[in-house]
């Protein structure tokens, strides 16, 4: 691997003439290097100007090199650490692998191991860092393609997005589950100037309370049970890009004064941290609730709702654009396809397509694209008609409820309670809790019947 002078190399030991003998041999090498022997003043280095890869004594006064190893992934988990150490210390050196460092160096060592392992880490960094961004190229090109249709509320959509996407103001996305919310907040970060920045999302109802402020804002090591090593956060993993809150009107009313604050300062602290750091994030966030509704029942700030609705974006429910039903359709067709080769269907019968127009999709999108894709794999026509629709989504047919269908068609008892069990989830919006108590079974019931209708 040929040596970049940009590649900026940071040595730690608290003997400086071990110190500056490696220094010297690795800017006679050929890379950029800078010398430290503390711990502590090493990581305000690396604040100051992130090296590439860090290469620390293990025994130092003071903090040693396993508290400059957590310190440096604390600023940037992809920083590879190499450690090094004496003979008799190899257990904690291996210990220190085990903690997140790539590699430990045995005392004395030559400069030419120190060079591999310093290009085995870059390099495998920079491998990380492409795949990265290829996925993001996808992910792009997957929210461009999915945001398909020709209908007059897309179109209004489509027009937003392109003048709300270049700026950097605060956005909240409405919308009933299942409408496309998220795919609205990917393309505003990947039409504007963010694009090659970070697109970080988080799900406000999917941790406690305790666990989704760590998460959004990091914690230090110790700063509660658990916590054993310290973490960045989302909101540093979003530094410079965009963080989506999906269904920001769950979040817990104390995590919302703390968000406030992050949106007006600009600054965030971090569980168990007596110190704030700058960050510099684009907030988009999401929600299905009646957020007024919230407001005077006193579960959700009005000042925050000011702040997140700088831009208001209401994504219009399936059910109100049904002219971009075949478009959605045979989009879906082509992803399943895509994915399972193998797959015989090659379109659908057009009382097919009158039955799905009449269909009021209470989940909306993701519903259509799960009974498509249930359509396309299972089914052995080239063309769905009703026969095969009554058999595999009977709860389409005749406006919907499957007891309807089971009128007119014969079924399976398991199969009639999978379809009503599926029909009654999407009634309830995706709530299973919610399902449950109307059918009156346990939640667990639903969660392991509904698998069966996906």
């Amino acid at each position: 691997m040929s040596i970049d002078a940009k590649t900026r190399v940071l040595v730690v030991d608290d003997h400086i003439e071990m110190a500056r003998l490696l220094a010297d041999q690795l800017a006679d090498a050929g890379y950029t290097v800078e010398v430290s022997t503390a711990a502590e003043e090493a990581f305000a280095l690396a604040v100051a100007r992130p090296p590439d890869v860090v290469i620390s004594d293990l025994r130092m006064e003071g903090l040693d090199g396993l508290d400059l190893l957590d310190r440096i992934h604390g600023l940037d988990p992809s920083i590879p650490v190499l450690i090094m150490t004496a003979f008799g210390a190899i257990d904690s050196a291996v210990e220190a692998v085990k903690r997140g460092a790539y590699h430990y160096l045995t005392k004395p060592f030559q400069l030419q191991e120190v060079r591999l392992y310093i290009d085995r880490a870059l390099s495998e960094r920079n491998l990380r860092n492409e795949n990265r961004n290829l996925r993001r190229l996808v992910i792009d090109t997957e929210t461009r393609n999915a945001m398909v249709g020709r209908s007059q509320p897309l179109r209004a959509l489509h027009d937003l997005v392109a003048r709300v996407a270049p700026t950097t103001a605060p956005v909240l996305i409405r919308g009933e589950s299942g409408s496309g919310k998220e795919l609205v907040a990917r393309a505003l970060h990947f039409s504007g100037p963010r694009k090659d920045a970070p697109f970080v999302p988080v799900n406000c109802t999917a941790l406690p309370e305790a666990l989704l402020e760590s998460e959004l804002f990091g914690h230090l090591r110790g700063a509660f049970t658990g916590a054993t090593t310290p973490r960045r956060g989302l909101f540093l993993e979003a530094d410079g890009g965009t963080l989506y809150l999906d269904e920001i009107g769950d979040m817990p009313h104390n995590l919302q004064a703390k968000l406030l604050r992050v949106i007006e300062d600009g600054e965030i602290r971090a569980v168990g941290s007596d110190g704030s750091r700058k960050v510099d994030v684009r907030i988009i966030a999401s929600t299905h609730q009646p957020i007024e509704e919230r407001i005077q029942n006193g579960h959700f700030r009005a000042d925050l709702y000011y702040r997140l609705n700088v831009v208001a974006i209401n994504m219009p429910p399936l059910r109100d654009r049904l002219d971009d039903l075949p478009l959605l359709i045979h989009h879906f067709l082509g992803r399943t396809r895509d994915v399972h080769p193998q797959m015989r269907v090659r379109d659908l019968s057009p009382e097919v397509f009158a039955t799905l127009a009449r269909y009021p999709w209470p989940g909306n999108v993701r519903e259509l694209e799960n009974v498509i894709k249930r359509l396309a794999i299972v089914s052995t026509q080239e063309t769905i008609d009703l026969t095969e629709l009554g058999l595999h989504a009977p709860g389409i047919v005749d406006g919907g409820s499957p007891l309807e269908y089971a009128k007119s068609v014969t079924m399976t008892l398991r199969q009639l309670e999978d379809e009503y069990i599926g029909w009654m989830i999407r009634r309830c919006d995706g709530n299973k809790t919610k399902a449950a108590e109307l059918l009156g079974v346990d939640v667990s019931t639903i969660h392991r019947r509904d698998r069966v209708t996906r």
